[in-house]
């Protein structure tokens, strides 16, 4: 699987007339996920505005394959340049000085609105162990959903 994702990755980054050095496509067992980072000689224009080519990208390469594959589970993460993994550290560490101040002041604090992809990553992320005392919940609608921090309320 991972030489057809590289194939149709390559081949749709071809047809769109962008130039890539490098494909590179690992399979994470547990996830049933398989990460592309694409090393580009134009990353901005497969990165986009805040991302938004990627994830176009990532939607379209994940439909070819599963209309090719459909009775296989796995899903497709696609990165440029490790744009996504940046930007994932980034979160997380905004993630951790929330809940510092929530445990520093027992008060839960808000982190700005996200796209569901980089939600998901907090909510597992506060889902260890270590956050055992820390929850979390989505809040809003559309664009304009965040994540809420707070005390875990024990009883």
């Amino acid at each position: 699987m991972e030489n057809k994702i590289h194939e149709i990755v390559q081949q749709f980054i071809e047809k769109i007339g962008s130039r890539i050095n490098k494909i590179k496509v690992e399979y994470d067992q547990n996830l049933k996920l398989y990460k592309v980072n694409i090393d580009s000689t134009e990353p901005s224009v497969l990165i986009g505005h805040k991302g938004e080519n990627i994830n176009a990208l990532q939607h379209l390469i994940r439909l070819i394959l599963w209309k090719n594959n459909p009775d296989l589970e796995f899903d497709l993460a696609i990165d440029v340049d490790n744009y996504k993994k940046r930007q994932e550290e980034k979160i997380l560490k905004m993630a951790d000085r929330k809940v510092e101040m929530v445990r520093k002041i027992s008060a839960p604090q808000s982190l700005p609105a996200m796209n569901p992809y980089f939600r998901r990553i907090i909510h597992l992320y506060l889902a260890q162990e270590k956050f055992n005392d820390i929850r979390t919940e989505s809040h809003g609608e559309g664009e304009s959903r965040y994540i809420v921090i707070k005390p875990q309320l024990i009883i």
